[in-house]
């Protein structure tokens, strides 16, 4: 229960941005503008989903403690590394979508917030 009540402070707190979509998000006149808008959005993104795998990896130890079984943090850490690894691979292939265009970089980059956001989402959904 904590752990929900301090996941929806959290939630509350984090900009709305956040949650948006990053294609409309970054206004910008240049692609220099909208590329350094991206970062700092992915950045946000990036530090949600470490907060929001903190509290996964906490309700995961308690639940390994409840159980006295070892197997609730170990998968989640399996999974965090290969959703890590997934969003890398999959956000390089939309990259080359563009064929080496100068919009490739935030692709790539757009492509990572919105996977970050999924698993943010994602991460809370287990978080009791």
């Amino acid at each position: 229960m904590k752990h929900l009540v301090a996941g929806m402070l959290c939630a509350f707190c984090v900009p709305g941005a956040v949650f948006s979509d990053p294609a409309t998000e970054c206004g910008g006149s240049s692609q220099v503008e909208i590329g350094a808008c991206v970062a700092e959005t992915l950045t946000r993104v990036d530090g949600t989903v470490d907060i929001y795998l903190g509290f996964a990896m906490r309700a995961a130890e308690e639940l390994d403690e409840t159980t006295g079984r070892r197997a609730a943090v170990p998968a989640l850490e399996a999974g965090q590394a290969a959703w890590l690894a997934y969003r890398e691979a999959h956000c390089d292939y939309v990259g080359t979508t563009f064929g080496g265009g100068s919009g490739a970089g935030i692709a790539v980059e757009s492509c990572k917030i919105k996977l970050g956001r999924d698993r943010a989402e994602d991460l809370m959904r287990y978080v009791r």
